[in-house]
């Protein structure tokens, strides 16, 4: 049997994303977008091109070169701030011809300053600094400035405001709950209580912890040729202070002057900023992880959203879909930041081209984490606590205050009360592999001889009042 043929998917128009993130998820990654797609690389493009010749001129590096007025710097940064689709498509047509990015930019500014006479009249210097455009750059002058303020922008922007955001709820559902005990469980067994607050609030400062890390770090940048020598520069204009003209514009594009390079800026600061970024990433999984467990454990009470199917055939289920796709999604992006990291700290000699093609995945690894940040804080907001199965879990394990015993009984032994040898064997043979009624726990205390009033305060301890300073603890996320 033939089958009948298909349409082919991919000539449909509008096109169809390859990726969930251009896709499925393109809502939620979409502010990425401004900063690390194609288009956004063209556009940083143009404006370290536009920011350079005004550099020049405005700086008189280059002898015989006019000042541009104050109208025809804002008409060149205007090519910036209005460039979009049809700036975009101008530029493709101009690179199948060129088979260059970096040098249809160039073609496509220096059309600009062609054009300017017929919006800023016909005295206008611009057509006469169009040499100036490029001067004495190599591509990875331009592309190592334009990748490091696109990826500020995107970090400051857009992924460090949504992981703040994050983090900031974290601590605030940390509070919250900061007196609410709980059961611990280390190893998977019953340990000392906590508070479920206390526990959100390792998260929230772990994580913390991380975006200092990532807000301090530095994006650096460099203009000085095609091998780092400033070679073409001093043959131009040998009377110039080439480093100092360098120093001085990618400080002014905001960025750290890096003095010494080979053809490309050696990308370190890149991979010290995505090792900070993967992780948090990693924090934010093991958040993840333990909310799904919490979950799984009956401690977090999912709310069910209005018409949700949670299972195709156990209608009964509300399923950790959030956490889940957190957890893929933090995965995705530490594989591409880890990869991004070792990649791009290596070039063969003076250059090759490995990084080029790595960087274009910059967005997909902010992506996959800014999309895995909006999953963990939707799912937290559809959460409740059963503090009643909270306070089951503790009761039904009294067996966790044989470690204030079995202490206190050390403190006692020192203090000269008779009768409290060998503590932590006598609480051993007492509790392991067994469960304890308060009865259990309360008649054992009473018989040990103890002062009365250490004897009065175990007495009155209970799995769910021996959380120490959990909740006192919480408020360091306020330091």
């Amino acid at each position: 049997m033939t089958s009948p043929a298909r349409v082919s998917l991919a000539d449909v128009s509008p096109a169809i994303a390859l990726g969930p993130l251009d896709g499925r998820y393109r809502g939620t990654v979409a502010p990425l977008v401004d900063h690390l797609s194609e288009a956004a690389l063209n556009r940083e493009r143009v404006h370290v091109e536009v920011e350079w010749l005004i550099h020049l001129t405005s700086q008189q590096v280059v002898p015989g070169a006019p000042a541009l007025s104050a109208a025809e710097q804002q008409y060149l940064r205007d090519v910036v701030a209005t460039f979009g689709p049809a700036e975009i498509a101008e530029l493709a047509e101009i690179e199948r011809t060129t088979v260059h990015d970096v040098k249809a930019v160039e073609y496509f500014l220096k059309k600009r300053l062609a054009d300017a006479p017929a919006v800023l009249g016909p005295d206008t210097v611009l057509p006469d600094v169009s040499e100036l455009v490029h001067f004495a750059c190599t591509s990875e002058d331009v592309n190592n400035l334009s990748y490091a303020l696109m990826v500020r922008g995107a970090v400051q922007d857009v992924w460090l405001p949504a992981a703040t955001t994050l983090t900031d709820e974290v601590a605030a559902l940390a509070r919250e709950l900061a007196g609410v005990p709980m059961l611990a469980l280390t190893h998977g067994q019953p340990a000392t209580p906590t508070t479920l607050g206390k526990e959100l609030a390792v998260l929230a400062h772990r994580l913390r912890r991380q975006l200092r890390r990532i807000a301090g770090d530095e994006y650096l940048g460099k203009l000085n040729g095609a091998t780092g020598t400033y070679g073409a520069h001093v043959v131009a204009v040998p009377g110039a202070d080439w480093p100092e003209v360098s120093r001085t514009f990618v400080e002014h594009l905001g960025l750290t002057w890096n003095p010494l390079t080979t053809q490309i800026e050696s990308h370190d600061w890149q991979a010290e900023l995505y090792a900070d970024v993967a992780r948090f990433n990693r924090v934010l999984h093991n958040l993840a992880t333990d909310v799904w467990t919490y979950i799984s454990r009956g401690v977090f009470i999912q709310i069910p959203v209005a018409g949700a199917t949670g299972s195709s055939t156990m209608p009964h289920k509300v399923n950790p879909i959030r956490f889940e796709n957190a957890e893929a999604n933090l995965e995705l992006s530490c594989a591409l930041l880890d990869t991004l990291a070792a990649t791009l700290v290596t070039s063969r000699l003076q250059r090759d081209l490995t990084d080029s093609t790595t960087q274009r995945n910059i967005g997909p690894a902010f992506g996959h984490s800014l999309l895995a940040i909006d999953n963990v804080r939707r799912g937290l907001k559809a959460l409740s606590v059963d503090t009643a199965l909270l306070a089951d879990e503790l009761d039904h394990n009294w067996e966790v205050l044989g470690e204030p015993v079995q202490s206190a009984m050390r403190a006692a032994s020192v203090a000269g009360v008779t009768g409290m040898h060998n503590p932590y064997e006598r609480l051993k043979e007492l509790t392991r592999g067994r469960r304890l009624t308060a009865d259990d726990m309360r008649d054992f205390i009473a018989g040990l001889g103890l002062p009365e009033d250490v004897a009065a305060r175990l007495g009155a301890l209970t799995p769910g009042g021996y959380t120490g300073l959990a909740e006192e603890l919480v408020s360091f996320l306020d330091v």
